[in-house]
């Protein structure tokens, strides 16, 4: 018998119990949207932790303080305050490959400005700081070189603190106060919005790092240092001659610090991202699997209706292979179809819950083939045991069945 003639057999058959197969098919559909939807959820945030990553620098390498044992005491990133501004210096003037370098002081303080007061982050940077954050300047422009060497009283603020303390004006030109000290609002950074941790961005103020150091918060080390390799491929170098640059400055002391890539931060933040996807996909395919169990009992149960009708196609010249053929093509179009109606319905789930919750989403189109693809692999394997069992009737006996 023709493929063509069994699978329009097979529709025939489908058609005459209509509900049925549209109740078998809804178990597939509903385990591929679910796949679909939970896959979409996990591949848009690990999509947004990788974009807010981007968003620190191209190409960056962060030096940190800590990493250190002394007397049996050990400690780890951030436990000690031993960068100083003559590290950032040295790595400057000694390590090749690098496009910016930015020492950053970190500190909180209360501003005041315009009769308004906002609690906000002082950090003090280097005139490098946006290229190296790939952080452009909204209006104004950067404090210079010149600036931070003669621990000038500048500033440029973020987006936050722009809207906190001069609503509706332009702060360009105006008076900040840190401590009581005046600093001239040089520029507006861009709106960067907020970070892989959750916190604003924009709520800064940006000063000369020595300006912070001698004038603001009358300290000697540093917070950190950020550097930008001159290219991807040059990152594993740059960051190699920094450990040996930096432990040779050390005189054969414990490692005090901790340097770490952009690629190491975008591991460790996408890793919780990636978990989450496969337990939600996991999860959702189990569905697919009773959906495939419902297939195969109703196929059980169609072999069993029509076992007279079998009995007749094998008695008129059909063989077990055609009968095989026709009920394996039943079950593979419930599964499919099911499948591709499950995709639609995924897609449309996941975008309902972004518009719904503001979550992102991203539909991976490999996703959506591997859900097809599965659903039709499950009609397969759910459909073969009733086919075979279809195949292997005796013909008299299956036209004596009642």
């Amino acid at each position: 018998m023709r493929f063509s003639n069994t699978l329009r057999v097979a529709l025939r058959a489908l058609r005459r119990n209509t509900m049925r197969s549209l109740l078998t098919a809804l178990g597939m559909i509903i385990g591929v949207a679910a796949v679909i939807t939970m896959v979409s959820i996990g591949s848009g945030a690990k999509a947004q932790v990788e974009a807010q990553v981007a968003s620190l620098g191209q190409n960056l390498i962060t030096v940190m303080p800590g990493s250190f044992t002394s007397g049996g005491m050990r400690g780890g990133f951030g436990s000690s305050v031993t960068l100083t501004p003559e590290d950032a210096e040295a790595i400057a003037a000694e390590v090749k490959d690098i496009d910016g370098l930015s020492p950053e002081v970190r500190d909180r303080n209360q501003v005041l400005a315009n009769g308004l007061n906002w609690s906000t982050n002082v950090n003090g940077v280097g005139p490098d700081y946006p290229y190296v954050r790939n952080w452009p300047m909204g209006s104004g422009a950067m404090f210079t070189e010149q600036e931070v060497k003669s621990l000038a009283k500048v500033c440029v603020i973020g987006k936050t603190v722009a809207d906190q303390m001069f609503p509706n004006e332009d702060p360009v030109g105006q008076t900040l106060r840190i401590r009581n000290l005046p600093f001239r609002i040089l520029g507006v950074l861009s709106q960067k919005g907020f970070s892989i941790f959750g916190s604003d961005e924009d709520d800064v103020v940006l000063i000369p790092y020595t300006s912070h150091m001698r004038r603001v918060s009358r300290r000697t080390s540093i917070s950190m240092i950020r550097i930008q390799a001159a290219a991807p491929e040059k990152i594993a170098d740059v960051k190699t001659a920094i450990e040996d640059l930096l432990t040779q400055r050390r005189r054969g002391r414990e490692p005090d610090f901790t340097v770490r890539t952009q690629e190491e931060l975008a591991t460790a933040a996408t890793q919780t991202a990636k978990t989450m996807t496969g337990l939600l996909a996991g999860i959702a395919g189990v569905s697919l699997i009773v959906g495939g169990i419902g297939i195969m009992n109703i196929m059980l149960v169609s072999v069993t209706e029509r076992t007279r009708e079998i009995g007749i196609r094998l008695a008129i010249g059909a063989h077990g292979r055609d009968v095989l053929m026709q009920f394996l093509i039943e079950a593979i179009l419930l599964s499919s179809l099911g499948g591709m109606a499950g995709v639609a319905a995924g897609i449309a789930g996941s975008q309902a819950l972004s518009n719904y919750n503001g979550w992102p989403v991203l539909v991976p189109t490999m996703w959506i083939f591997i859900s097809v693809a599965g659903s039709a692999m499950v009609g397969i394997i759910s459909g073969f045991y009733p086919a075979w069992k279809a195949a292997q009737l005796d013909p008299i006996d299956a036209l004596r069945y009642e």
